[in-house]
């Protein structure tokens, strides 16, 4: 159990790693002017927004700059903070903020892939029409919405962060 627990903590160490030149170099330009990053990462962006239909990084909506907010000003400082403690291993302090985390980001990521698979789009609209437009999109969301699902079940049911609290006798 001790080695499985471990491997879990290699991939969230992993996925809280990447997250943090993902957001600072891709999903703050929804945010930041543009002048603040180079050429080819405002090319990478509209690469992306382009070959993938993703309407909400070209052209962000209100409601999506609000969970784009959230990323940098709450769960940007988190990720770094969950680096050092799952490449640390065994740090049960992180348990709360990990379940904070998680249930946040189910709570944003679930409003994006529904208005990806169920929202209508005129056909003028450059938005993803066809159903492999959209499922492709959520493709690509989906692994930001399983692996915080993943980290919750692990903090609320992985025996090695859930302590029971010691029983006073009488």
């Amino acid at each position: 159990m001790a080695s499985f627990t471990r491997l879990l903590e290699w991939i969230f160490c992993l996925y809280f790693f990447t997250h943090i030149p993902i957001t600072l170099f891709v999903d703050l330009q929804a945010l930041l002017p543009a002048s603040l990053y180079p050429d080819c990462l405002t090319d990478l962006l509209k690469w992306y927004t382009v070959n993938f239909n993703d309407h909400l990084m070209r052209d962000p909506p209100v409601w999506f700059l609000t969970f784009v907010y959230c990323e940098a000003l709450l769960q940007l400082p988190f990720f770094l903070v969950a680096t050092y403690a799952f490449y640390k291993g065994g740090c049960k302090w992180i348990r709360i903020p990990a379940i904070m985390y998680s249930v946040h980001v189910a709570t944003t990521l679930l409003p994006i892939i529904a208005h990806l698979l169920f929202a209508e789009f005129p056909l003028s609209q450059q938005k993803p029409v066809t159903q492999n437009e959209r499922l492709t999109l959520v493709s690509i969301y989906a692994p930001y919405l399983l692996i915080p699902l993943l980290l919750l079940n692990t903090m609320l049911y992985n025996p090695n962060y859930v302590h029971e609290e010691k029983k006073k006798r009488k």
